[in-house]
């Protein structure tokens, strides 16, 4: 299975920002009911801290769908 990219220009990206920018949740409050509800992995790992951070190279998933964060230039 192929990862989708996200570029970012920072040090880290919140988990809800992910989500959002991802397009798999519309609202922060949409974002954090799917983390809160199990539905969210970081790394192969369900994570349920909206607030986690990821940094280049993590990966997180979502219904057989994952997005890799990547450094920017």
């Amino acid at each position: 299975m192929q990862a989708e990219q996200i570029v970012i220009h920072t040090e880290f990206i919140r988990l809800d920002a992910l989500l959002k920018f991802a397009g798999w949740a519309e609202t922060g409050g949409e974002a954090k009911l799917l983390v809160q509800s199990g539905a969210v992995t970081v790394n192969g790992e369900v994570c349920t801290q909206r607030g986690r951070k990821l940094r280049a190279g993590d990966t997180a998933g979502m219904e057989g769908r994952f997005v890799t964060v990547r450094a920017g230039a």
